[in-house]
């Protein structure tokens, strides 16, 4: 399964990977709950409806980009590193794909670069900034600010399917 991020007027698809989406739905989580209270794994894991394992994997590269601090001791856990609305959507899927995801080709391989271009590569090098900007300009406190629930939706049916009883709701209480 892979999210995709449509370039602005030009219906080319980019295709990130699962990490990056289940990665965006933690830290939108995060930002949906009250003050800056540190959030432990299997809360984060089970509010998004993943495992701890798969939700720890995303988290470090997070924590190692700076994007989110790992807190040791009694208050273990995971915090946003700064207000939800200064965590850019480019620097979240920066952390997660690799810093250099807009540079790689969106239409083939890794073999597409620019001393061995594919047919469309220059397509794309005209492109890539419009997306990189459109995902400066987003951040993850959006999908809360402007009432979209949609990326909770997959995970509450699956809490549902599963018996799980108590819904996701990321602007609720802990």
């Amino acid at each position: 399964m892979q999210a995709d991020a449509v370039s602005a007027g030009t219906g080319l698809c980019m295709k990130l990977s699962r990490d990056s989406e289940y990665g965006l739905r933690g830290l939108v989580f995060l930002a949906g709950q009250p003050g800056n209270a540190s959030h432990q794994l299997n809360e984060i894991a089970d509010a998004t409806a993943l495992t701890r394992p798969f939700m720890a994997k995303i988290f470090v590269r997070l924590a190692r980009s700076g994007v989110v601090r790992s807190h040791r001791g009694r208050e273990r856990g995971y915090t946003l590193s700064r207000p939800a609305d200064q965590i850019g959507v480019r620097q979240v899927v920066e952390a997660i794909e690799g810093a250099d995801v807009f540079a790689r080709c969106i239409f083939w391989t890794n073999a597409c670069s620019d001393i061995n271009p594919c047919i469309l590569h220059r397509v794309w090098d005209r492109t890539r900034p419009a997306v990189g900007k459109a995902m400066e300009g987003l951040s993850i406190a959006d999908p809360i600010s402007q009432g979209d629930r949609s990326f909770t939706l997959p995970f509450e049916r699956r809490r549902r399917r599963h018996g799980m009883a108590r819904p996701i709701d990321p602007g609720a209480p802990g």
